[in-house]
C-alpha cells in the first residue's frame, strides 16, 4: 500500500516524522533511483526507497521503554542549550528510541520511549484520547480550586476537555491531588492549577492509557515494556 515517504521511513524505526521530512527536503532519500520531495507517496512492496544509500526496509521486532523520568530532564533526543536529556538515560538499550509524548524538564514519571513510528503516531493522535494521569503536589485553596479543576477550562483559545480530578493526602498545607486527562497542551497540568490559583511543586505522571508507572523503578532508570503491557498499551488503538 502506498504511503507517504516520511510515515514509512518512521514506521521503518529510522526516525520521526519530522526528521525524515528533513532527510527528504536534503536530498537524503531517493525512489526509484530518484531524488523524493515532500508529498512523494511509494509502495515498499513495489518502490525501492533509499536512505543514504541504504534500503528502506520493514522493521522487525520494535523495542519499548518505560522510563521513570527525573526532574532536569528535557525530552528530546538532543538539546541545543546543552541540558541533559532522556536519551542519556536509556542509552544503554543499544538502540534508537525516541519518546513518546513529552514531560516537561520539571516533571517526573512515566515516559515510553520507542522505535516504533506507527505506534507514536496512533498514540499522539488526539483522536485516540488516551488517558494519562498524574500526581501533583499543590498549595493553594484547594476547596476553592477543586470545582475550577473539573469543570469547563480553556487554554490557548480553545475549550479543554473536563478532567478528572480526585483529592488525595494533605501535609503541612501541601495537597495533593490526582489529575486525569487525555489531551496533550503544552504544560497543561500545570496551566490548569495555575488557573485554579494552585502552585504546583511537584507533578509526576503515573499512568497512561491503561499502563502504570512501575513503582520498582527508581527515578532514571527503565526496562523494557512486557508483552502484556504492550498489549495494555495498543489493544484500545486497535479496537477504534
Amino acid at each position: 500500500m502506498e504511503e507517504r515517504i516520511q510515515k514509512l521511513i518512521s514506521a521503518c524505526g529510522l526516525a520521526s516524522r519530522r526528521a525524515a521530512e528533513e532527510w527528504i527536503a536534503a536530498g537524503r532519500v531517493t525512489v526509484n533511483g530518484e531524488k523524493a520531495h515532500l508529498g512523494d507517496r511509494a509502495d515498499l512492496d513495489r518502490d525501492t526507497v533509499m536512505v543514504d544509500g541504504s534500503p528502506l526496509c520493514p522493521g522487525g521486532e520494535r523495542t519499548w521503554l518505560m522510563l521513570n523520568k527525573p526532574q532536569g530532564y528535557v525530552t528530546t533526543l538532543s538539546d541545543e542549550k546543552g541540558r541533559r536529556t532522556v536519551a542519556e538515560l536509556v542509552s544503554g538499550c543499544n538502540v534508537r528510541v525516541w519518546p513518546v509524548g513529552r514531560l516537561d524538564i520539571d516533571s517526573e514519571g512515566l515516559l515510553l520511549l520507542t522505535d516504533d513510528g506507527t505506534v507514536t503516531h496512533q498514540l499522539l493522535h488526539p483522536s485516540h484520547e488516551v488517558e494519562k494521569e498524574y500526581l501533583v503536589w499543590v498549595t493553594g485553596n484547594i476547596q476553592k480550586a477543586l470545582p475550577v479543576l473539573s469543570g469547563p477550562m480553556v487554554l490557548d483559545g480553545e475549550p479543554l476537555a473536563p478532567a478528572r480530578v480526585r483529592r488525595g493526602r494533605d501535609s503541612g498545607g501541601v495537597h495533593q491531588l490526582s489529575v486525569t486527562i487525555h489531551q496533550g497542551k503544552n504544560r497543561q497540568v500545570r496551566r490548569m492549577c495555575a488557573q485554579a490559583g494552585l502552585e504546583v511543586l511537584r507533578l509526576k505522571r503515573v499512568r497512561e492509557g491503561a499502563l502504570a508507572l512501575d513503582r520498582a523503578l527508581k527515578p532514571g532508570q527503565w526496562r523494557p515494556l512486557t508483552d502484556e503491557e504492550l498489549r495494555l498499551l495498543t489493544q484500545p488503538l486497535s479496537s477504534r
